[in-house]
């Protein structure tokens, strides 16, 4: 049982150790969020569309979320992965970590 005990409290040592040794929100995409022409470089958080029809093209290493609200509220419209493009007519906001 005592052994047990220690492997298991071993474990959670370990796990704690590495949790605060990986970074964690300090990640950004890596590479350029076109949102109509304008190109964000190594984009991260919320951007906003300010006309239609609006296109996404995701030249980053992450996935971008496409909302139907502004400020990344509302439905997912779509979700654009790396090398893709989206054109939308209700696009409100487009979201990348």
């Amino acid at each position: 049982m005592k052994r047990r005990m220690a492997t298991t409290l071993g474990a959670l040592a370990t796990a704690a150790a590495l949790a605060l040794t990986v970074p964690s929100s300090a990640y950004a995409a890596e590479g350029v969020l076109i949102i109509n022409g304008g190109e964000y470089k190594d984009p991260s958080g919320c951007y906003s569309i300010s006309w239609y029809p609006s296109s996404v093209t995701n030249h980053t290493d992450a996935i971008a979320e496409v909302h139907s609200g502004p400020k990344c509220t509302g439905l997912v419209e779509e979700l654009v992965y790396p090398g893709k493009t989206y054109h939308s007519e209700t696009a409100g906001s487009v979201f990348i970590l």
